[in-house]
């Protein structure tokens, strides 16, 4: 998100809770810049973002107490998950706004998606299937076959060995549920040294050569 669009985005939270009538807001942002502009901390030069930063300031004053806080991007991760939830609803202005249920696990989401199939096989077998014998699954339909095909163009095989092609080209070596587990492992306690949340995790795993 860009500053123009971080602080349109500040305006409008702002402007909601003047509409439910709060008087007490702590105001979060992943932009530093915005932030400290905010709190005045730091001088606003780009002309496009003065007449925001003065339109907040007004609002600001319907509020008993506001308070603006950076947080860095890495840890908005509940922000991210509120934006892609908001621009799957299409909403009318005579409809009420729909309930959203918030569930927080107790484990790490992405342990759910090393799991090996119902069949014992690994996640990429259709994929390495395809690539070694041109074969698709079982009562595959013609959409799942094109798709098989599409996705099959960014991973390679070398003999037995799977692998994924990322942005730049660099070859990740596709792991299974119980190496993966052990890679995880590693970089939590073992190799890697410190304890990863979850996108720091996979980052350091592709660094490592695995996917």
């Amino acid at each position: 998100m860009n500053n123009v669009a971080e602080y349109e985005a500040c305006a409008m939270g702002i402007q909601a809770a003047i509409e439910s009538k709060i008087k007490i807001l702590e105001v979060y942002g992943d932009s530093a810049l915005v932030i400290h502009q905010l709190k005045s901390e730091w001088e606003t030069r780009d002309a496009k973002l003065i007449s925001y930063q003065a339109y907040i300031r007004e609002l600001v004053e319907y509020f008993d107490e506001i308070t603006f806080q950076h947080i860095p991007r890495e840890e908005n991760q509940l922000a991210d998950v509120l934006a892609t939830l908001s621009s799957m609803f299409v909403m009318s202005q005579k409809e009420d706004m729909s309930f959203i249920k918030m569930q927080q696990l107790y484990y790490p989401a992405y342990c759910q998606m090393i799991e090996e199939e119902s069949n014992g096989k690994p996640w990429y077998h259709d994929i390495k299937n395809f690539l070694q014998h041109q074969e698709y699954p079982s009562n595959a339909a013609e959409n799942d076959k094109r798709t098989l095909r599409k996705l099959a163009m960014s991973f390679f095989l070398n003999g037995d060995v799977l692998y994924k092609r990322n942005d730049d080209m660099v070859l990740l070596r596709c792991v299974d549920a119980l190496k993966a587990r052990k890679i995880m492992e590693e970089i939590h306690e073992g190799s890697f040294g410190t304890y990863a949340n979850g996108h720091a995790m996979a980052r350091k795993i592709l660094r490592a050569g695995y996917y």
